[in-house]
């Protein structure tokens, strides 16, 4: 592109073709063996270079202000890894005369500082990579006398917060002459810039308002004009990304010892809902008493481990692009309580005013160590920290402390140990010191001004009982606390008698006591300075002499079996009767007696037939043996019933007494009587059992009975010996006389 402060001349532009084709000689701006050749044959070396929107580009030259040089500024290619380049200028200074040449070669950087005449138009070309295949150009031409302006930006940094966008520009130093700039920008997608630009605040800053947080802006940027020509270019596009709003969130802490004495390993994850957006994080991690230096790590993970000391941190955790950072995810690392292991006498403090005290260390330290850092703080307040230097002596005196120490007040103390020796102030935060030990102290100890609370007393017995209360607080104790003492007496007026007990102790049995008195108890702890206040008066009595006590602990759990009882008791009763004795069938819906054989129920039923038949002679015997033989076949469904037996049982039972009873009498009737009389129906006889168990209850309901007629032969009967096994029931005679009234009718059969 030309670009030209007022129009020439037809004949001048014919000129600087012919000048441009024809070229004369030229002057190398590196001259190489103090030789130069003409542009003809320098451009004859380029002409297998070609335009290429990857290969160099964007040339562009410039004069600044009251500068004796002029600038030549490119961007080099994008798929070259090795770029040299050659930048060619050819100036008209006069018509009717060739140009003049300068050459720069072997040029690394995109950009060269080159010596113009002060007037004349210029062409320039560069060439990258001019002795290969592949060499790309780019070409700049203009008129020196507007060549003079700014030159581009030389650092332009972009800050995003609450929909502003604020730009700082570095500039060249030789642009003196710079007051301010101007500022375009579109979203990403619009195809236009703003409607107006911004102009800047000062040489450097400019605030861009009212932007889309959510949105990514191109932004562009030149310098107000410093003279009438045109040629006032904007600098190349900046991608600036969008506003990050929403801070990482700690999803993992987990703070574990080390080996080594005095350090614990740190790790500390997080996630960021925003992961397209970030570029990386930015983890401070400082001390929590202010020490400086307050360490940045960069990462690109979302986690980190760090190996600190036994100290109090406080870390942050960002997200960051180029041009925003999110708010910070922070997380304070407490000092350890847990140094037990480290009090051990091997850390003591020596207090001799309220500005000054003196550590002493147990171990050698100096061997190895000779920076140290020591902290020192009340409960609840800030830590005080001062780094010293010691080659000589395991202790260090402090003259003058930065803050008085307070009467009744309890310090802790820590000392640190440091590996620099160049320096004891700490160079980074991050594996940089190990915690050596810890104590307490205090500058004035006093009484406690409280005492323990909540006195209660528990398993009373008849010469004991348990005392318990809550210990004092730190605050009141007011110095180390010693112990407890027990103050107790018989109430009223007895003679007080004293326990002392541990410290850490929140529970105490007093023993020999008198049975059925009632005492009075008081419990006070005590410092070096002395005893503390009394709790107040608390009383117990113990039991009397044979009186067993039934604790409440006792009466609680048998109350709750007792209502668990009556609530749930029926039905576990239930349930258990269910399955221990199972409920025995209606008889009336047991198949058993069908399953006997029918040739034996039939002539069970026919003898039963012949008796009615045979009633009309109430006299004959064989009518009662018949009978009788009949009755004693069932005590044996009866026994069985009453043996609780199983349903398989009482069949193979039934079975088998039908079996022999019929076989007996039924079966063989040396009479012929029963074969002879007709076979009633089944299924309307009455002693067709309908159920599997037959009882004596069914056989009473077919065959009824009452009181035996006292007759010879039935006494006989009854004086003959039972069965052993199966005991013969016999029916009464007035069972036989229901038969004996009338003959029997065929409707009966």
């Amino acid at each position: 592109m030309v670009f030209l402060c007022k129009p020439i001349a037809p004949l001048i532009l014919g000129l600087f073709l012919v000048y441009y084709t024809t070229l004369s000689s030229c002057v190398k701006g590196i001259p190489v063996n103090g030789t130069s050749d003409t542009c003809k044959e320098k451009l004859s070396m380029y002409q297998h270079c070609s335009f290429h929107p990857d290969g160099v580009r964007d040339l562009d030259c410039f004069k600044l202000q009251k500068t004796k040089f002029s600038n030549c500024v490119w961007k080099a290619g994008e798929h070259t890894s090795k770029k040299t380049h050659t930048l060619l200028i050819q100036q008209v200074r006069e018509t009717n005369k060739p140009p003049h040449c300068k050459e720069y070669e072997n040029l690394n950087e995109a950009s060269a500082s080159v010596t113009l005449y002060s007037k004349g138009n210029i062409t320039a070309e560069v060439f990258e990579n001019s002795g290969t295949t592949n060499c790309t150009k780019a070409v700049f031409r203009g008129n020196l006398s507007c060549l003079i302006r700014c030159s581009p930006p030389k650092n332009v940094s972009f800050i995003r917060h609450s929909g502003k966008l604020d730009i700082d520009v570095t500039w060249n130093q030789k642009d003196l002459n710079v007051e301010s700039y101007f500022v375009r920008y579109k979203a990403l997608g619009s195809p236009l810039w703003n409607e107006s630009a911004v102009k800047s605040e000062s040489k450097n800053r400019c605030t861009v308002e009212n932007l889309n947080t959510s949105l990514i802006y191109f932004v562009q940027i030149h310098c107000v004009k410093i003279t009438n020509c045109p040629h006032y270019p904007w600098s190349e596009t900046y991608t600036v990304p969008p506003e990050l709003t929403t801070k990482p969130e700690i999803v993992g802490f987990e703070v574990n010892d080390m080996k080594e004495n005095g350090k614990q390993q740190l790790f500390l994850s997080w996630k960021f809902s925003a992961e397209q957006l970030h570029d990386k994080y930015n983890v401070s991690v400082g001390k929590a008493p202010e020490e400086p230096p307050l360490e940045h790590i960069i990462t690109t993970q979302p986690e980190i481990r760090l190996i600190l000391s036994y100290s109090d941190f406080h870390l942050s955790v960002r997200a960051v692009n180029n041009a925003s950072t999110s708010p910070a995810a922070s997380k304070t690392v407490p000092q350890r309580q847990d140094m037990s292991r480290f009090g051990d006498g091997r850390l003591n403090v020596t207090v001799h005013n309220k500005m000054s005290f003196t550590v002493h260390w147990k171990d050698d330290l100096i061997k190895t160590y000779v920076c140290y850092s020591v902290e020192w703080r009340r409960k609840g307040h800030r830590a005080v920290h001062k780094s010293f230097f010691q080659a000589d002596h395991n202790y260090w005196n402090s003259s003058t402390l930065p803050e008085p120490l307070e009467p009744y007040k309890r310090y802790t103390i820590t000392l640190h140990k440091r590996p620099n020796k160049d320096t004891c102030n700490m160079k980074r935060v991050n594996n940089s010191e190990s915690t050596y030990g810890s104590t307490q102290f205090y500058l004035t100890e006093g009484t406690p001004v409280s005492a323990p609370a909540n006195i209660s007393s528990h398993n009373v017995t008849v010469s004991s009982v348990v005392l318990e209360w809550l210990p004092i607080l730190e605050e009141d104790i007011r110095g180390f606390l010693l112990g407890y003492t027990i103050h107790y007496m018989k109430y009223p007026g007895g003679t007080e008698r004293n326990i002392t007990v541990d410290p850490t102790s929140k529970s105490y049995k007093v023993r020999d006591l008198e049975s059925g008195t009632a005492f009075q108890v008081q419990i006070s702890g005590f410092t070096r300075a002395g005893a503390g206040v009394r709790s107040t008066p608390s009383l117990f009595k113990t039991n009397n002499k044979g009186y067993v006590g039934i604790s409440l602990s006792r009466i609680i759990p048998a109350f709750a079996v007792g209502i668990t009882i009556l609530i749930f008791g029926p039905s576990i009763i239930k349930r258990t009767k269910v399955i221990v004795w199972p409920s025995v069938p209606n008889p009336g819906n047991s198949n058993t007696m069908q399953k006997i054989k029918r040739t034996c129920e039939l002539e069970l039923l026919e003898s039963i037939n012949t008796l009615k038949v045979e009633e009309w002679d109430t006299n004959s015997l064989q009518i009662v043996e018949k009978e009788t033989m009949i009755v004693d076949t069932f005590p044996h469904l009866h026994d069985s019933e009453e043996e609780d037996d199983s349903p398989e049982m009482t069949r193979g039972w039934i079975q088998r007494v039908a079996e022999d009873a019929a076989g007996d009498v039924l079966c063989s009737d040396p009479t012929g009587t029963v074969s002879n009389t007709p076979r009633t129906n089944l299924q309307s006889s009455p002693l067709a059992f309908p159920s599997e168990y037959t009882t004596m209850e069914m056989l009473n309901q077919i065959m009824p009975q009452s009181n035996p007629v006292d007759t010879d032969e039935t006494q006989a009967e009854e004086s003959e010996p039972e069965s052993t096994d199966l005991p013969a029931v016999k029916l009464g005679l007035d069972y036989i006389g229901q038969f004996g009234t009338s003959p029997v009718s065929e409707s009966e059969l």
